[in-house]
């Protein structure tokens, strides 16, 4: 039986990076917990050692009961009844098994039962659990949504819910209606103030993720005659108080282990939490980041699982009297969904890395003042975070997607049968570049870095790092790319046309991304030379990308967006 976790040396590999150090004396206040709580990390080592020992619970149940459970959790699916949600056995038994492990609420405080984990080491066992069953890490995913409690819920919310989080009850965060999809600001479930001052819901969600979970964060129009975002705020239902009912529950193309349904919000007893009017403008925008980052390891978890179905069934499968990947045209597919499997993971953990950094600043800044250099730390981290999520959620899941792909190609006609995974592992990933937020939404999201050159300033700083003379040759591809990237960006934003800028938005931040991918892969080659084929082949792609982008750009005048449908 495998260890999802002892399996993958590249997960070590990220959990050691240096700036680790810093992250877990910041989110242990130097390890001060070890005074209250037996089981707190007393220094580094010791909570380094503590991470690695989850990893390896996380890791085996998931080589173990939680993926021999994935194909009969796919064909059993959910099913509703009554006005409830009911989960398939074996997602039952999935999250029985972390329960009793202590999987849920990782990342919350020690003092409501949690395990304080930074956030890298939970995203690594999110990316775990994904492997292991995409549809099922929706579910144990959601217990991120505590971390919005935890940030604008009261103190007395916070000592109230999470308690239950992290003894297992499940999660969900209600924001979708038929009228409003991506356009949250349209939504209209109905959030009435009583004479008392407690609050009722009324009205429909649809589209909801583990919708008939114990506790549900619901955004609601509280403001009267209102039609915008400044209108809604953040409620707290908790399933014990009844009102709400499953009308039903989608029948979707993959993840049939998550239940998507639709809610019947009926007078349903509900807590503000936080302020009025900051539901979307603030605590939404907070819960949906840290949802992107929750999807970006799904897609990678997704891309592991493909990248290895293909490459043991390429070793397997004969043709010709030779094994399939002696073939040139599948040993470099292989190796192109290698590199797209690390940059992806690189990128995963360099973002989770900057929002550990800056969260960690919120948090202490609950307890005391901030220093003036902790202040400007936070927000530099706080950019570095906002502009590396939509690249991490967008580039990656559009990777996943296409590995899960081009595993389905190797396995060539048997890829389109029920009898291997890879079908199941192509319908999962479809999901990832559309749900919270579509990969348009993410460039969107990117592009303003593009404009106000943070992803410039970063890929100078990954530049300037140095590299050893064997990578030498790989860096220097990297700065002409830099130097074309930097052309395009001129050249579009020199323009001073909107149309045209949210045109080219797409290929300005798949360059971006390249290159940031392309230095990370550099940087862990730098340290682990395992890395070095990967580094060699994701540069040529960075290479024949922004090549490709690049002349688009220099040969596209404004005046012919028109052919594609666009106005002046």
């Amino acid at each position: 039986m495998a260890n999802f976790y002892t399996d993958n040396p590249d997960l070590r590999h990220h959990l050691n990076h240096p700036l680790m150090q810093k992250i877990v004396e910041l989110r242990e206040r130097n390890y001060t917990d070890a005074e209250k709580f037996d089981y707190a990390p007393a220094n580094f080592a010791d909570a380094m050692d503590n991470y690695e020992k989850v990893l390896e619970i996380v890791g085996d149940l998931c080589g173990g009961k939680i993926a021999e459970n994935a194909e009969a959790v796919d064909h059993q699916g959910a099913s509703c009844a009554n006005g409830r949600a009911y989960y398939a056995d074996g997602t039952v038994e999935n999250l029985d098994l972390c329960r009793k492990a202590g999987l849920m609420g990782m990342a919350m405080p020690r003092r409501f039962g949690g395990l304080n984990f930074p956030i890298t080491p939970y995203i690594m066992a999110a990316e775990i659990v994904s492997r292991a069953d995409t549809g099922f890490e929706n579910l144990w995913g959601l217990q991120d949504c505590a971390e919005t409690l935890y940030e604008f819920g009261s103190e007395e919310q916070r000592a109230k819910y999470i308690p239950r989080v992290c003894e297992g009850e499940t999660m969900s965060m209600d924001l979708t209606e038929p009228d409003a999809g991506s356009d949250l600001q349209s939504v209209m479930l109905k959030a009435t103030q009583k004479e008392d001052g407690t609050w009722v819901l009324n009205g429909v969600k649809r589209f909801i993720t583990n919708g008939d979970s114990d506790i549900h964060l619901v955004l609601a129009r509280s403001e009267e005659g209102t039609k915008d975002g400044r209108g809604l705020s953040m409620f707290i239902y908790d399933k014990r108080n009844g009102g709400v009912t499953v009308r039903r529950i989608e029948n979707k193309m993959g993840i049939k282990g998550s239940p998507t349904c639709e809610l019947v919000y009926k007078n349903a007893p509900a807590e503000l939490c936080g302020n009025r009017r900051l539901g979307l403008i603030k605590y939404v925008m907070a819960l949906m980041n840290g949802a992107r980052l929750g999807i970006a390891a799904q897609s990678v978890g997704v891309s592991e699982l493909a990248y290895r179905e293909a490459h043991q069934y390429a070793l397997e499968r004969r043709q010709f009297g030779k094994a399939i990947i002696e073939f040139p045209a599948v040993s470099e597919m292989l190796a192109v969904m290698k590199a797209k499997l690390d940059a992806s993971r690189s990128l995963l953990y360099e973002c989770s890395r900057f929002v550990d950094m800056y969260k960690i600043y919120e948090d202490i800044a609950r307890e005391r003042s901030l220093t003036a250099d902790e202040r400007a730390e936070m927000k530099h981290y706080s950019r570095l975070a906002d502009a590396l999520t939509p690249l991490a959620k967008g580039l990656g899941s559009e990777y996943c997607n296409q590995n899960a792909y081009d595993c389905i190609q190797i396995h060539g006609g048997s890829g389109f049968m029920k009898d291997y995974a890879c079908e199941r592992i192509y319908r999962d990933a479809r999901i990832t570049s559309i749900y919270e937020g579509t990969t348009q939404l993410q460039v969107v999201a990117a592009i303003r870095h593009v404009t106000t050159g943070t992803y410039a300033s970063l890929i100078k700083t990954y530049a300037e790092a140095g590299y050893p003379a064997q990578l030498a040759p790989l860096a220097a591809i990297l700065g002409d790319l830099t130097v074309a990237y930097e052309k395009a960006v001129a050249k579009v934003t020199e323009a001073n046309n909107s149309k045209y800028l949210d045109f080219m938005a797409r290929r300005l931040v798949e360059m971006a991304g390249s290159l940031i991918m392309a230095y990370l892969l550099l940087q862990d080659a730098k340290d682990d030379e395992s890395f070095n084929n990967t580094a060699v082949v994701y540069t040529k792609m960075a290479q024949a990308l922004v090549a490709q982008h690049s002349d688009f750009i220099s040969n596209f005048a404004p005046e012919q967006l028109s052919a594609y449908g666009i106005g002046e």
